[in-house]
Parts: C-alpha cells; sequence; structure tokens
C-alpha cells in the first residue's frame, strides 16, 4: 500500500484541493445552515404532531403552480405580494418556513428574503413541494387532496425515519 502525504493528496484530490475547513469553522457554518434551513421531512413531522407547531409554512409560488400542489395548511404568499400582503397574512411573532417548486428554483430562497427585510423569523423548506410530494406526504390540489407512494430515492420506503 502506497502512502500519501496531505501535500501530495491534495494535489490531485479535486475534493482536498480546498482543504476542510478547521472544525470550529465547520460546526459554525453547519449551525448556522441549521438556523436557516428546515428539510420536508422535518416540517411534515411538525405539522403532523397535532397542535400548533411553533411556525406557518409560505408557499411562494405562483397562484397555478398552488393549484397544482401545496403543503396542506400552508399560506399562498406569491414572492412578488410579499411586500403589500405578509402583514395581513402573518403574524411578525411567529416564524415563517418558506418553499418553493425544488431545489432548482431559489423562489423560496427570494421569498424568505423579502420576509426577513420585513422582520419576520425565516427559515427556507429544503428540496421544497417536489421533495414533500416525493418523500410521500399527503399534498391539496385544486381538485382536493392528493398523496403519491414515496420516491425510494429520496425518504425510506418502509420506515418513517430516514435516521438523518
Amino acid at each position: 500500500m502506497v502512502m500519501t502525504s496531505p501535500t501530495t493528496a491534495t494535489a490531485v484530490n479535486s475534493v482536498l484541493r480546498v482543504p476542510p475547513a478547521s472544525p470550529a469553522a465547520a460546526a459554525a457554518y453547519f449551525g448556522a445552515s441549521l438556523a436557516f434551513h428546515a428539510d420536508v421531512s422535518d416540517v411534515a413531522s411538525a405539522l403532523a404532531a397535532g397542535g400548533d407547531p411553533g411556525f406557518v409554512v409560505v408557499d411562494s409560488r405562483s397562484t397555478a403552480s398552488w393549484d397544482q400542489g401545496h403543503v396542506p395548511g400552508a399560506v399562498h404568499l406569491p414572492t412578488a405580494l410579499i411586500p403589500e400582503q405578509a402583514a395581513a397574512l402573518l403574524d411578525l411573532a411567529v416564524p415563517v418556513v418558506t418553499y418553493c417548486w425544488g431545489p432548482g428554483c431559489n423562489g423560496a430562497t427570494r421569498a424568505a428574503l423579502a420576509l426577513a427585510q420585513l422582520g419576520y423569523q425565516v427559515k427556507e423548506m429544503l428540496g421544497g413541494f417536489e421533495y414533500w410530494a416525493r418523500e410521500g406526504f399527503a399534498f391539496e390540489t385544486w381538485e382536493g387532496g392528493e398523496q403519491r407512494a414515496a420516491d425510494p430515492l429520496t425518504a425510506p420506503v418502509d420506515d418513517a425515519d430516514c435516521g438523518c
């Protein structure tokens, strides 16, 4: 077995070409990330627990997108309407979790920014509506409720907990 020094490994390895952050810097970064983000499983679990989850979910997409499917109980507030409608729909004292289509869309990020600029505590739901549906959580459409089987590439098929 040939051993390489860290210098040799980083010169040829694209993963380590930029060295990892120090443990303290990594803890600060990942801790901050959790302050800004929640995933669909955690949001679904909090909503399913019954009672007041302590936050409100905001769908920042268009009406056509909302009609195709949205998280049950979510507030529909398209990003462009946040400055004029947020105060009438949301309580400044209640944290907000925003979502849009999915990981390829930054609409939830733009909505979170707009809400934060208005003084709301806000998190972005990673995965958006796409992963809500792909993980098998029930959703509402303009025609009523719907639920699809969990995609085995995004959620455990035989267990409610992925162990993350």
